[in-house]
């Protein structure tokens, strides 16, 4: 569905998607399928039982042969029928119905929920690990204050495409950075800069390592490896300025490894 299912029933419903559209197509392309089929999910979808929608858009619509359903995932009006009811309906309409065991790392069951807590506590390399691949931000650079480079490490604003998007936690991150289709290591921080302006306002920067070109209105893509340490207030710049030094040294190090 290009629209997340609780955004159709209810506009105001505030959902943090961890993949978008133009995301989740992407990385099912990379997979090599060959087909995607996009279903636009609408209020009378949502009023179908899971047998009515496997009777009319799974088999009769899209002739689906086999339909892989996750251990404990519910479908169909008010997620009412189990997954004894799918394998039933699968038997009637001749159409193999497999119930996909849990996926587990480090002892926990690998759902989107554990995937948003892991991002709301900056644990980026342990969201990997449950995705199969890091987590990632694309957005358009922006005009910022220009502060960091009086710092010596200027650094590309970035304005998130799609807002819905999750932010992970607040902090200094390593990241790998595509920008005109060219791949880059960087700094990235996310938060308040608190040693800056003391402000509300919460800002993603990346500082990208041995880049000096011009790219404000460029398409740009982060993707998290691992956060180095928590958002700071220091005391003065200039111990703002040798964190950041030591900052790039470390995630420098992290990456090229």
């Amino acid at each position: 569905f290009p629209v997340h299912p609780r955004k159709v029933i209810n506009s105001n419903y505030s959902l943090e998607i961890l993949t978008t559209y133009d995301e989740k197509t992407k990385i099912l392309a990379e997979t090599g399928i060959d087909y995607c089929i996009i279903h636009d999910f609408t209020l009378e979808t949502s009023l179908l039982s899971a047998q009515e929608f496997m009777t009319n858009i799974l088999h009769k619509q899209c002739n689906v042969q086999t339909l892989v359903v996750g251990y404990d995932h519910r479908f169909g009006h008010n997620r009412s029928e189990s997954c004894d009811d799918y394998l039933r309906y699968g038997r009637e309409l001749g159409m193999e119905v497999v119930l996909a065991d849990a996926h587990t790392s480090e002892n926990m069951n690998i759902s989107s929920s554990t995937i948003r807590s892991l991002l709301h506590k900056g644990e980026v390399n342990q969201a990997a690990d449950c995705l199969g691949y890091n987590y990632s931000l694309t957005g358009t650079v922006i005009e910022g204050h220009q502060i960091g480079r009086t710092l010596g490490f200027p650094t590309a604003n970035i304005q998130v495409k799609d807002s819905g998007k999750l932010i992970p936690a607040n902090g200094v991150y390593g990241v790998r950075v595509t920008v005109n289709e060219k791949s880059y290591t960087g700094m990235l921080n996310i938060g308040q800069r608190p040693t800056i302006n003391n402000g509300t306002y919460r800002s993603i920067e990346v500082h990208i390592f041995h880049f000096h070109s011009d790219i404000y209105n460029s398409p740009i893509q982060v993707s998290f490896v691992q956060r180095i340490r928590q958002e700071e207030k220091f005391s003065t710049i200039e111990e703002l300025t040798a964190q950041l030094h030591k900052d790039s040294a470390t995630i420098e190090a992290l990456l090229n490894n």
